[in-house]
């Protein structure tokens, strides 16, 4: 079935093989669309060559699936190793503009996921008729999203979706790589190749534990240098407020068909908001690097009711924003709790991710014994300490005013929080 086409240069794996269907998946527009889809909206305020976007990216998460494909065991036909790569390929098919940023747009509005975007794409667009000529599409679209549910391959929804999937692999190495934070270096051939499948289910060799413990440090370190930066999540947060705020007037949540959905990219809705009078000034301060500035900040480790309350719940935050704005005497509009739970961060760490991962040990004569790595590893069960992080950003002229507030209406939180100005 495979009949290869040729090569794209990547430069984190050197050159991708490519077959003749993956080329006409990857021409097709809403895969194109994705050249126009930042990866990392808002952080090339800090880190100016973080511009790279969710086509290569993507492109990445097939290069890995194939990899392991090629090196684990997973006794998979050749259609079916064809539909795991293209699956990757097209796991971020979804994204709106701005990447995270356009997520709160849809969750509050549509009650709809940028994976709920990515199935209705591949059912909807060129996409299907291209896979459908060699395989489904439906098991596609639901494969993308780590959902095909094959009771007895489990291993193929978490090539996709795991603790340790292609996704997160590839976004961790290559955002590192173009921030050059220098966090995400992990030799993930050696965990790729060292992988096994034991009932079913992925496995890592206990003999890449650390490079496992590698892999989910830098995670860790990705998390608050790069998607939770200071600087960063202002921008990004200005540009959710713009998104709001020009929600109406360019009909950002009233498309019904894939070509409307496919016009909404960086280029096109960054030109609109300049154009609308309602998110104009917020792009224009965006355009001169005038971003909101954290006042105050706070990282907890808790699992307080009112605290855990703060973090999950919008009416909460909006709540809290009133009363610091009131207390500030400014706006309400001046002043934004940031949480790493909302919608717009990439990624959030916390005891709720999925790190248990099974640990296989060779015993000899063909027989494996698996082991969670939580009882191997001293250090992945510190990353489960209950760790979030909530600021408070207003424009520069409040920051004093704002800070002193935050400080009397947050000041009261559990005494097991550990504060940090």
């Amino acid at each position: 079935m495979r009949r290869d086409w040729g090569f794209i240069k990547d430069p984190l794996y050197g050159y991708i093989k490519i077959s003749q269907l993956e080329r006409e998946v990857i021409d097709t527009a809403p895969v194109q669309r994705l050249r126009r889809i930042r990866q990392l909206s808002g952080a090339e305020y800090v880190y100016p060559a973080a511009t790279h976007t969710r086509f290569e990216h993507s492109l990445g998460a097939m290069y890995l699936a194939g990899l392991i494909c090629d090196n684990v065991p997973l006794g998979l036909e050749e259609a079916d190793a064809e539909m795991l790569k293209l699956a990757a390929l097209l796991h971020d098919l979804g994204h709106g503009p701005f990447s995270h940023i356009f997520d709160p747009i849809l969750i509050k509005y549509l009650k709809k996921t940028h994976e709920d975007i990515t199935v209705w794409l591949i059912r909807e667009s060129e996409v299907k008729e291209i896979l459908s000529a060699q395989l489904d599409a439906d098991k596609i679209s639901r494969l993308a999203v780590g959902a095909l549910r094959d009771k007895e391959r489990p291993f193929l929804d978490q090539v996709i979706s795991s603790a340790f999937d292609v996704d997160k692999m590839d976004f961790v190495a290559r955002d590192s790589y173009h921030t050059g934070a220098e966090y995400g270096y992990t030799d993930m051939f050696r965990l790729i190749y060292t992988m096994d499948v034991i009932n079913n289910s992925l496995a890592v060799s206990s003999t890449a534990l650390a490079t496992l413990e590698a892999f989910l440090l830098a995670r860790l370190e990705s998390f608050k240098t790069i998607y939770f930066h200071k600087a960063s999540r202002a921008a990004q947060i200005m540009l959710v407020h713009a998104l709001e705020k020009a929600r109406h007037e360019l009909n950002l949540t009233s498309f019904t068909t894939v070509e409307d959905y496919l016009a909404l990219d960086d280029y096109h809705v960054w030109h609109q908001l300049k154009r609308c009078k309602q998110s104009e000034p917020i792009i224009r301060d965006l355009e001169r690097r005038k971003l909101l500035k954290c006042a105050f900040e706070t990282t907890l480790y808790t699992r307080d009711a009112v605290v855990t309350s703060i973090f999950t719940k919008e009416s909460v935050r909006e709540h809290l924003e009133e009363e610091i704005a009131s207390t500030a005497g400014v706006d309400p509009d001046d002043v934004s709790i940031d949480v790493p739970s909302l919608p717009s961060v990439p990624y959030s760490h916390s005891t709720e991710e999925p790190m248990d991962v099974p640990i296989a040990f060779d015993l000899g004569n063909g027989k494996k014994e698996i082991r969670r790595v939580g009882e191997l590893s001293r250090v992945i069960d510190v990353l489960r300490v209950y760790m979030n992080i909530l600021r408070v950003y207003t424009p520069e002229q409040h920051r004093r005013k704002v800070k002193e507030a935050s400080e009397r209406v947050l000041g009261n939180l559990p005494s097991e929080t550990k504060l940090s100005y």
